[in-house]
């Protein structure tokens, strides 16, 4: 992982969205859509020909829109190897030569006069492109990382005080009897919050998700003893999957708060992880208890597990929640991705 920065806006580097993400082809769907149905109304005289205009309209704009999308999404690895000018560029003259192809093959220039005159054709692209493009860098200027980064540390001061509390309660029970092993969860503790502290722009592998929660886990079978009962499932888990830095160790603690500590017998924790087509997926499972209020955490867990999965994944990932009388289920879906070495 890199060095912990600092929050300041001057880490912010502009960069073009991928073209990949479910939620970015979404939003240009939704904009060349509007505006078709806008340029219609502005073309019809009355309401009756607003229907007719919208269809001559999304004749010629959706197939481009698909041809665009496929196009993006096949240039998007090299795209995200030049630099933001130079993939503003590419992507500008790549839309000018395609409308210049669906121009000469696709219309018959000489049935409607100046109407379908490339000109035209080639302005309406160039302001389409420049829209779509002027509003993903104003929504990468809020979400930059300078941004990102603040919103991510006030989410995870929300686990600190509990984690933190829970884990000097271990250690302080083992000072005096075991202080070999006291030293031991020292320094697990340490290693935990050196990650929860670092640098939380960057993905995490999954591999030392699942390494950090084992130490957690440990040192809280140190308080709870046998009562704490753990099966993990990770044999098929793709380990250089990039995650949310702490995506996994709050869940795991809300469901030891939630439900072992509750009750005076034995609980366990499943913890599942597995690949599945190009989805990572999480499973946590965890004994639930419905007397008391001693569930009120879980949403707050839940909500910040979510907001960390948007600010990264975009629409691409989603947290589900499964509640029975006896079984209370978290389950995530991410991107397959590479983290970054």
């Amino acid at each position: 992982m890199n060095a912990s920065g600092s929050i300041n806006q001057g880490l912010h580097r502009d960069a073009l969205p991928d073209f990949r993400n479910s939620g970015v082809l979404l939003r240009i769907v939704c904009a060349v859509t509007t505006a078709s149905v806008v340029a219609a109304c502005l073309q019809a005289d009355r309401w009756s020909e607003v229907w007719p205009r919208l269809i001559a309209t999304s004749a010629l704009a959706q197939p481009m829109l698909v041809i665009s999308m496929l196009l993006l999404m096949a240039a998007n690895p090299g795209l995200k190897l030049l630099s933001y000018r130079a993939g503003l560029a590419v992507i500008v003259v790549m839309e000018l030569l395609l409308v210049t192809l669906v121009h000469r093959f696709a219309l018959d220039t000489q049935a409607e006069g100046d109407l379908f005159r490339l000109e035209r054709f080639w302005i309406i692209a160039l302001v389409s492109v420049g829209a779509l493009l002027y509003y993903f860098h104003l929504r990468s200027r809020a979400l930059s990382p300078a941004l990102s980064e603040a919103r991510l540390q006030a989410l995870q001061a929300r686990i600190r005080p509990h984690f933190l509390f829970n884990s000097i309660n271990a250690v302080l029970s083992l000072m005096r009897k075991e202080p070999r092993r006291a030293e031991t969860a020292l320094e697990d503790l340490a290693e935990l919050f050196r990650v929860l502290m670092a640098d939380n722009r960057q993905l995490s592998t999954l591999e030392r998700e699942v390494e950090l929660t084992r130490q957690y886990l440990q040192l809280e079978h140190l308080r709870l003893g046998d009562r704490l009962q753990v099966q993990w499932h990770v044999d098929k888990m793709p380990a250089d999957a990039g995650v949310p830095p702490m995506v996994l160790q709050p869940l795991v603690e809300n469901a030891v708060y939630h439900g072992i500590e509750p009750s005076m017998t034995p609980g366990t924790v499943q913890i599942n992880a597995f690949k599945m087509r190009d989805e990572v997926h999480l499973v946590l499972k965890n004994p639930y208890r419905k007397q008391g209020s001693h569930h009120a955490g879980n949403k707050m867990a839940v909500g910040n597990i979510r907001e960390r999965l948007a600010l990264h994944f975009d629409a691409e990932a989603r947290l589900d929640t499964t509640v029975t009388d006896t079984e209370y289920q978290v389950h995530i879906r991410m991107p397959y991705r590479k983290a970054v070495a």
